[in-house]
């Protein structure tokens, strides 16, 4: 998150496919192109906002009078008519529809041209087509009005004018304009308040105990860097000294501060209660969890969901139809409508054109996506495409891995047992040592064990570390293996002497790592890992839902079974290997299972890939995280009931807004054409037509942001 500019990146919200270094208009639909990355320190200003609001006013203060030149007769008192003779009025109507039609809507005509260009026909192709019509038309026939038959004029031997048709279509347009890009830009404010959330500088303390105000850009990896009461926790890192309450809400969305001590991770951008503590920066810049929220945010709006794909369809034969529908219309009036047949041709062709803007169909999704990316990220659930949030809603079983997911996944060292006559603190260095070389959670416990015990590690060669089972390497000139029962099996290790008491320890949902020595038992070690405080609230939640929950864990069957039974689990998979995980995913799907995997560690990645949904604990790895569709920042499950809720409720409203749009056309369409005519006498105006294209488009955008309130 700094503020440099060079390499910006612009797409359009409704084709991201689109993208180009500079800002513009997409070629394919002709919506404003937005940044990829916002920041903080981006202009303030919508340039596009500003320019279709000069253009409205401009358009509105010559439509007005426009208006009421033409109406006049319509007013009480002197009859316009009177004043202004039809030879007179016809060119006073074209001085002020002029400018209008050409300066005012000059955008409309560019974007009309680029998609003819580009074969892209869009809402602007047909409001290019029906502005041009009215106003060249009513152009012609106020210089050359001899050159119309009598087809075209009135019973007073005049020649129809729509100047204020095509005035008032323009203004009504760019105020719909106005409003929507207005809307739009409501939908990025979840991006500006977490852009807004960072620290703008940080206190760095040196070796020598100096501290100094620095700008945060000047943070690096390994600064020790001072908080202090009240201050924003400047990036990512570890508590070194000190404690203190921090509030997390930002990235948790959880309003009860989070009690930091030496060792905890802390999170840039969280604010720091009363206490005071010095840490070490391990994340900066782009890599801190709130610019990793910032990016997936602005991934996910920008990314197309499934639905998408109907709207993409209509929309490709849409305008094509309309415009043949509208030739249609002019013809059938021209030929059996009463007099003045062509004029009554042109001007249902015109509404025909206006009404059938197809703009509320390409907005129904991508408006709902970008607002419920947002509306999650403050909830601490972070989608990483459109895909996922429509999905999320179908599952129908969720398998989840034990540790770090169901548990805390800071397992402590519970007890030592020794065997062949060696002594506890021997099985203790041995084992602490040869884990020193692991990043597994059950490593750090044993590691943490022995730096308390304060034993001297040895050193280790030929270090090994086997996926899913243990690790192994030559410790005091001994062949040393630590890991569960299936790396003993794989070494030809008996370890039945010792089985009896390692099961006792098993049934009370403990995980036993075993020790050999050159190829003999020497013990085991007793690790405990704390189910998380959320986990049984979270699975009950889930099973009222009917949610079937399938437990995956490379533990042992005693200690999974006993987690999995104070848990109330549906079905419990014990000793699997990653591959194992991925291949119990794939047979799930197989028997028609609709499947969501949570995890968060390295081992779990390939099953998050092979998912349906892959939700990621944000307490976890990145590699789980790029792996994963969902992650839940804090690492808590009740955030899966959360995205649940939002998925429902986000598509529900996606489907709002595709049937508004839809139906707003079924009708508008026909009645435009004129198929009230014969029976009520009743045709839609092009003015009418104009107000309610803009009416539809705004809805769906208003409809969306409905969700920015939606209580979940």
């Amino acid at each position: 998150m700094t503020n440099q500019t060079v390499g910006e990146i612009y797409t359009c919200p409704m084709h991201p496919e689109v993208r180009q270094d500079h800002p513009g208009d997409c070629p394919k639909c002709g919506m404003h192109l937005e940044l990829v990355n916002p920041t903080l320190e981006g202009p303030e200003e919508n340039t596009e906002l500003k320019n279709m609001t000069q253009r409205f006013w401009f358009a509105a203060f010559l439509t007005v009078p426009l208006l009421l030149i033409v109406m006049g007769d319509m007013l009480p008192g002197m009859p316009v008519s009177r004043i202004l003779p039809h030879g007179i009025r016809s060119w006073v109507e074209l001085l002020l529809a002029t400018p209008v039609c050409l300066w005012a809507a000059w955008p409309f005509y560019v974007r009309a041209f680029q998609s003819v260009v580009h074969r892209s026909l869009n809402m602007f192709t047909l409001i290019g087509l029906g502005v041009s019509v009215s106003f060249l038309y009513s152009l012609v026939a106020a210089i050359f009005p001899g050159l119309f038959p009598v087809s075209f004029r009135n019973d007073k031997g005049e020649v129809a004018l729509y100047f204020e048709a095509a005035g008032v279509i323009v203004t009504l347009i760019l105020l719909g304009q106005v409003l929507e890009l207005k809307a739009r830009t409501q939908t990025g404010t979840a991006i500006k308040k977490l852009l807004g959330m960072a620290a703008k500088s940080a206190r760095r303390v040196s070796d020598d105990g100096k501290e100094e105000d620095v700008p945060l850009e000047s943070v690096v990896v390994g600064n020790k860097l001072r908080v202090r009461p009240g201050e924003k926790v400047p990036v990512d890192g570890v508590v070194l000294e000190g404690k203190s309450s921090v509030d997390e809400s930002m990235v948790t969305g959880e309003p009860i501060p989070s009690e930091k001590n030496p060792g905890d991770k802390v999170v840039g951008a969280t604010m720091n209660g009363t206490g005071s503590f010095l840490m070490k920066a391990e994340k900066v810049g782009a890599e801190t969890l709130l610019s990793r929220i910032v990016s997936m945010v602005s991934e996910a709006q920008r990314s197309r969901a499934p639905i998408q794909k109907l709207a993409d369809t209509v929309s490709g034969y849409f305008v094509p139809i309309v415009v043949g529908l509208a030739i249609l219309t002019f013809t059938v009036w021209a030929l059996w409508g009463p007099d003045p047949k062509m004029a009554h041709g042109l001007i249902n062709a015109v509404a025909v054109l206006i009404i059938a803007c197809p703009c509320a169909l390409g907005l129904a999704t991508p408006m709902s996506i970008m607002v419920a990316t947002g509306k999650g990220a403050t909830m601490g659930v972070l989608f990483k495409n459109a895909e996922a949030i429509e999905t999320l809603m179908k599952v129908d079983t969720l398998v989840v891995d034990k540790t770090g997911t169901l548990t805390e996944g800071k397992p402590k060292l519970i007890a030592v047992v020794p065997a062949m006559g060696l002594a506890e603190a021997d099985v203790l260095r041995i084992a602490a040592s040869l884990e020193k070389g692991s990043e597994h959670p059950l490593a750090a416990a044993i590691v943490k064990g022995g730096e308390e015990k304060k034993i001297e590690f040895a050193k280790v060669e030929n270090f090994t570390s086997i996926t899913g089972k243990g690790v192994r390497g030559r410790v005091d000139g001994k062949d040393a293996a630590l890991g569960n029962q299936a790396l003993m099996t794989d070494l030809k290790v008996d370890i039945s002497a010792i089985v009896a008491q390692s099961e006792a320890m098993r049934a009370e949902g403990q995980t036993v790592m075993f020790l050999a020595l050159d190829g003999k038992v020497a013990g085991f070690l007793e690790v405990a890992d704390p189910i998380k405080e959320s986990t049984p609230e979270a699975i009950r939640a889930l099973h009222a839902e009917g949610i079937k929950i399938v437990m995956l864990t490379g533990d042992s069957e005693t200690t999974a079974r006993a987690v999995a039974k104070t848990l109330g689990l549906d079905e419990v998979v014990a000793g699997v290997l990653p591959d194992q995980k991925a291949e119990k995913v794939k047979k799930l799907q197989a028997e028609g299972k609709f499947v969501a995997m949570a995890g968060d560690g390295i081992n779990d990645a390939p099953a998050l890939a092979l998912a349906q949904v892959g939700i990621a604990m944000g307490t976890g790895t990145d590699v789980a995280m790029e792996s994963a569709g969902v992650t839940l920042v804090k690492g808590d499950l009740r955030g899966i009931v959360k995205a649940r809720a939002l998925s429902r409720r986000t598509m529900a409203n996606i489907k709002q807004n595709l049937f508004f749009a839809f139906f707003y056309n079924a009708i508008g369409v026909p009645v435009a054409a004129g198929v009230l005519f014969p029976f009520f006498g009743l045709l839609l105006n092009p003015i009418i037509a104009a107000a309610a294209m803009s009416f539809s488009s705004l809805s769906v955008v208003m409809n969306a942001l409905r969700l920015r309130k939606a209580k979940i």
